[in-house]
């Protein structure tokens, strides 16, 4: 690494945890009420302290120093990162200052972002090393679709994992330093942004675990969902010689807690798939620990290192075959078992417990 690059990653761990130490003292000693999230009753609500929603926006602000640093110091607008991230931060950030929109209206919204961003932004998918899918991504109606069903189950997983201390936080730290290592050979500068946005979540870990002092909300889910989905989709683009099956197989957790979940609201629940509910696998987990031994925090942070460490486990054999197209293709599709079969056992842990 240059010297400038390791000088600006010095200053920008150095910021990003100024930046959050400071502003967190700033809103806590004026007790302000901006920001705050004290709604202990919902049901995706697993803390028992008013905690403010500061990390979206602080991890936005170090996001655009990095950019500014690309722009005045290496000539380089990365306009694709900016203006994804910026627009579903903002969306992501109404609901943290408690603008009551619709789930359908918000949906809407994303869907029409995704349409003007990929078109404009010309990004798409370049293959997906399966025969029938590559011949359908040249259709230029299909590749629009299926890229914005990927940003739409990424960042929507974000967002639906998010809620335990360090849950996303880490989830999304293991998938950024696996992109940097597999980048790390490239001439293109999508590692060295790789680099930094991993020192921006490592900053924001260290104030959101074990105990929560600020939370990401809507905004930061929805800013590092779209952050993992550009990054896999550039490293994918970048790297065909490694199966992009791989890729789905380390975004297995977060596409499928969405997919699962719509079908289960729909044909299990009797519910609308776009409210939430208390049912998703890494909150029967809490409940089975809570169970256990009873103490709300010990459960809450243990929820994230338990899932998080499964997770690199599941992933491992896809790190060490991802140049073997079939076994990526057929490990994904193994892993999402995997997946039911926990949820089952923990329902049915729980219904013997109670």
């Amino acid at each position: 690494m240059e010297l400038n690059n390791i000088i600006f990653s010095l200053l920008l761990l150095l910021f990003c945890f100024i930046i959050n130490k400071y502003s967190l003292l700033l809103l806590t000693k004026k007790k302000s009420n901006l920001l705050i999230d004290n709604q202990f009753t919902k049901p995706q609500a697993f803390h028992e302290y008013s905690t403010y929603r500061l990390g979206g926006i602080l991890f936005f602000l170090s996001l655009i120093i990095v950019f500014f640093y690309f722009f005045f110091i290496k000539n380089i607008f990365y306009f694709e990162f900016i203006s994804f991230c910026t627009l579903f931060f903002l969306l992501g950030l109404t609901d943290d200052l408690k603008a009551n929109f619709a789930p359908k209206f918000r949906l809407i919204v994303m869907i029409i972002f995704l349409l003007v961003l990929v078109i404009e932004n010309e990004f798409y998918l370049e293959q997906i090393t399966l025969g029938y899918l590559d011949n359908l991504l040249k259709i230029d109606i299909f590749a629009l679709l299926f890229v914005c069903l990927c940003f739409l189950f990424i960042i929507n997983g974000s967002n639906l994992i998010d809620g335990f201390n360090g849950l996303l936080g880490m989830h999304a730290l293991i998938i950024f330093v696996i992109l940097f290592s597999i980048n790390l050979l490239n001439e293109h500068d999508i590692k060295y942004i790789l680099f930094y946005i991993s020192i921006i979540t490592l900053v924001f870990i260290m104030f959101n675990f074990p105990k929560a002092k600020i939370f990401l909300g809507d905004g930061g889910a929805y800013l590092i969902g779209t952050l993992i989905a550009i990054s896999s989709i550039k490293t994918n683009n970048l790297n065909p010689s490694i199966s992009s099956f791989f890729f789905c197989i380390i975004l297995f957790y977060l596409f499928f807690e969405v997919f699962f979940s719509f079908f289960r609201k729909i044909f299990a629940v009797k519910n609308s798939p776009l409210f939430p509910d208390g049912k998703h696998l890494h909150m029967l987990f809490y409940k089975f620990l809570l169970k256990k031994n009873n103490s709300k925090l010990s459960s809450n942070y243990k929820v994230s290192i338990y899932i998080n460490l499964v997770y690199v486990c599941l992933i491992t054999p896809g790190i060490l075959l991802m140049h073997h197209a079939l076994f990526c293709r057929f490990y994904f599709f193994f892993l999402l078992i995997i997946y039911i079969f926990c949820y089952r056992l923990l329902s049915k842990k729980l219904g013997q417990l109670n």
